[in-house]
């Protein structure tokens, strides 16, 4: 019996090796939510990255997390860096394209739990008195990366995570509309 496990194991270990092998080299994750707000009342609150607390999900995960920022508030340059617990990692995002209510690209690096280097991207798509903001996230993925992909579900973890941020970011920006 031990001969067969010792004999499986092995077998099993190339064969997700050859399967993550043939994973797609790049990925993209994309989640879309309606604001009831113009763009420009969306904007700010994803362009200046001290706001991304008030509904960025990962700062729900690590309240405790250390956050330094660079550059300018908002805009091209911006940067934000963090080290927080396993769920949230340590690295840094930097907005590398800004058009005011219509785009924001972010270059994202990540340190830890696993390095890589993503581009993520805001869109916001004014329709009648809403706004359909899209959060995107690409990338390519490396052998351990694709590995990874073979265990979780990234699109769903990280969509996931896209859609609470995007519910968040519509409850403050529509409660900060009915205050005004």
């Amino acid at each position: 019996m031990l001969n067969i496990i010792l004999f499986l194991i092995p077998i099993a270990i190339i064969v997700v090796l050859a399967l993550a092998a043939r994973q797609p080299d790049d990925f993209r994750i994309t989640r879309t939510g309606r604001i009831s707000a113009a763009a420009s009342a969306i904007f700010p609150h994803v362009n200046t990255l001290q706001s991304w607390d008030a509904w960025s999900p990962w700062a729900k995960l690590d309240p405790n997390a250390k956050n330094s920022f660079e550059g300018p508030t908002e805009g091209v340059g911006a940067k934000m860096s963090w080290a927080g617990n396993n769920k949230v990692g340590v690295g840094s995002m930097t907005i590398t394209e800004s058009r005011p209510s219509d785009f924001i690209q972010f270059k994202l690096e990540f340190q830890k739990p696993m390095k890589a280097t993503n581009i993520a991207e805001f869109t916001f798509t004014p329709e009648g008195d809403q706004t359909i903001v899209t959060w995107s996230m690409s990338g390519t993925n490396n052998f351990m990366g694709k590995v990874m992909g073979m265990i979780m579900n990234c699109d769903k973890m990280c969509g996931g995570m896209f859609e609470r941020g995007l519910a968040a970011l519509k409850m403050v920006v529509e409660e900060r509309a009915e205050k005004i």
